[in-house]
């Protein structure tokens, strides 16, 4: 165990009063060291510059070198694979429903529950990849081996969708395509496999890409928030391809050639991210954080009745300069959830077994807090799910006004109502050089905050323009049942008033990811106790599938409840007659509330105070 980068190198020298050169031993993690000289006396005063101070190695589990490691250096190989998987996930999921129906012939509600089946098991699958990478493998190997079974899932759906005896035949004399229960299963198994893959990487791999900056430095650091912009840039460049042009190839091409080519964006993911390997800068696992959450509940429970001392400082904690956890620093004591502390109090029992201390009856004052960290954050995570309702109405109820307007364009070229959220993603790619180069400088101006915005603010500036678009949603509506009442357009299927009108909700909404999902992004990753970061980036995911059941929740109580004595309701089949514009002015008071406790949340907040130096084992 060591407190700095210069301890863990092992300096050796007899005489630090001459000039003669000095040698530095590596100690790598199979306990083999080499020496190297170092020229001159001078350069022992930089040697904590030449390495990292935040605990990070190479992959050789060496202490990993400043200028040779990490940095911008080692993003765009992680930014590259960010994109592809993307473009490989969006890719084949975007028209998924579709090849369900039209090769399979499944009805609209059984081809939708699969989806929204494989959907949920996609939301769910992170949590298992986030644990395996900070309880065992770390970041870098879970990405490893996960997205190569990704890639066979990949491969093998493609498989399933050229190869004759895989795929549903499809007779001309039968409009109707006939798949065997073979071929059904390993289509199903392809699917499911994916998202294994998808949920084993999808959490680490942001988190990858922050730990290449030092935290500990603070130029490193102010890069870092840089980084989960373009992180997220990356998304949506994917997401852009795999939303217009994949879907076209599905549609007028073939699914062979649909499948295969977001299987060959994921091979150039693969191939992108282990490009990277000898620059990227590795946390080591710090054990299984659910049994050291385990621990401090149990050991607390235990000693429900002994008071915690007034002097915090008789708090149970190693001497060290280190945390006990692998990858970790020590975390000063909070005032908050005083229970907790119970599980840091010695008692006489506890005494006796001074040196090895049973961690189901003692913990350390870090390991309370970091128990404390994630119970802090969890409401802020909790207001995350009411704003993404807002933003599933892109892919529902925005979806529906739009085909109720006019989608020609020109004479001959009409424009889906679904493909309108492309100026969502539009939206996202200008935005993120926008916020990175303009407003951030502008920002820290005024605030002094090295981030322009910190990140709790930075959130709720997002939730604030989720509420604007659904004003404008309302308004849109508002103006085109005035337009079907003063024309007596109720039976008509099409209200001569172009979709474009919808351009401004979709941007609003897309904008509002910038601010809101970034700034999650980066508050879970900044927030976490330093060996659970893969787990709570995890966590920041579910809110994305707990806002659609929220969603579907909403729609179904408005609907029964809009619907009763024989009225149409707010959403009727034919929208003519409905008032969507109320449900859009619903969410918009719904997310004003949602704003009005985010504030108090925001307010009580208290900052996680790591101190000391990361834990490496030797």
């Amino acid at each position: 165990m060591a407190a700095s980068a210069t301890q863990r190198a092992g300096l050796n020298w007899e005489d630090a009063g001459n000039h003669n050169a000095i040698q530095v031993e590596d100690t790598a993690f199979d306990g083999q060291v080499s020496t190297r000289p170092i020229r001159s006396m001078n350069s022992l005063v930089s040697l904590d510059d030449e390495f990292t101070q935040d605990g990070s190695v190479d992959i050789h589990g060496k202490p990993s070198v400043k200028n040779k490691s990490g940095n911008w250096k080692a993003c765009p190989f992680i930014l590259g694979n960010e994109c592809c998987e993307r473009l490989a996930h969006y890719g084949m999921s975007s028209n998924l429903v579709n090849y369900l129906k039209d090769r399979f012939n499944q009805g609209n509600s059984t081809a939708a529950k699969n989806v929204t089946n494989w959907s949920g098991t996609c939301a769910i699958t992170p949590l298992i990849g986030a644990f395996i990478a900070d309880a065992y493998w770390g970041r870098y190997k879970t990405i490893a081996v996960f997205s190569t079974v990704y890639f066979f899932g990949m491969a093998l759906l493609t498989i399933s969708a050229s190869v004759p005896k895989l795929k549903p035949q499809c007779k001309v004399s039968d409009l109707n395509c006939h798949a065997t229960t073979s071929q059904t299963g390993v289509f199903f198994l392809s699917i499911y496999i994916i998202a294994l893959g998808t949920g084993g990487i999808k959490p680490c791999v942001s988190s990858l890409g922050a730990d290449q900056f030092d935290e500990t430095d603070d130029v490193e650091k102010k890069k870092k928030s840089s980084f989960f912009n373009w992180f997220y840039f990356s998304i949506n460049i994917g997401a852009l391809v795999a939303s217009s042009v994949l879907v076209w190839v599905q549609e007028n091409v073939g699914w062979q050639w649909g499948f295969g080519i977001p299987t060959v964006a994921m091979g150039i993911a693969v191939c992108s991210f282990f490009s990277g390997t000898r620059l990227y800068r590795h946390q080591k696992p710090g054990g299984s954080p659910l049994t050291r959450i385990a621990q401090v509940l149990l050991a607390s429970f235990r000693k429900w009745n002994i008071p915690v001392p007034r002097d915090k400082s008789c708090l149970y904690e190693v001497q060290d300069k280190e945390s006990v956890i692998e990858g970790s620093r020590k975390l000063e004591h909070t005032d908050e959830f005083l229970f907790l502390d119970k599980a840091a109090v010695q008692t006489v029992n506890d005494k006796i077994t001074v040196g090895s201390n049973n961690p189901w009856r003692l913990c350390t004052v870090t390991q309370v807090e970091e128990l404390k960290a994630v119970v802090r954050i969890l409401p802020i995570w909790a207001t995350g799910i009411v704003f993404s309702t807002v933003s599933s109405q892109q892919g529902t109820l925005f979806v529906e006004q739009g085909n109720t307007m006019d989608v020609s364009i020109g004479p001959n070229f009409k424009i889906p109502p679904a493909s309108l959220s492309v100026f969502n993603t539009l939206s996202v790619i200008f935005w993120v050089p926008v916020y990175d180069r303009l407003i951030v400088p502008l920002a820290r101006k005024y605030t002094g905050h090295q981030r322009g915005f910190t990140q709790l603010q930075r959130m709720g500036i997002g939730f604030v323009i989720s509420i604007l678009a659904m004003v404008i949603a309302a308004i849109v509506e508002i103006k085109r049942l005035d337009m079907v009442k003063e024309h007596n357009y109720y039976e008509r299927e099409k209200v001569p008033m172009s979709i474009f009108w919808q351009v401004p909700q979709y941007f609003l909404i897309g904008a509002s990811e910038i601010f809101t999902i970034i700034g999650q992004l980066e508050f879970f990753y900044d927030q976490a106790p330093d060996a659970m970061r893969s787990l709570l980036s995890a966590i920041q995911l579910t809110p994305g599938a707990l806002g659609n059941y929220l969603s579907t929740l909403l729609v179904t109580i408005v609907t029964d409840t809009t619907t009763r004595n024989g009225k149409k309701g707010w959403i009727p089949n034919n929208l003519n007659y409905g008032h969507i514009d109320y449900f859009f002015w619903f969410l918009a008071i719904l997310s004003g509330l949602n704003f009005l406790v985010y504030l108090l949340i925001a307010r009580w907040y208290t900052y996680k105070r790591p101190t000391g130096a990361f834990h490496v084992s030797k």
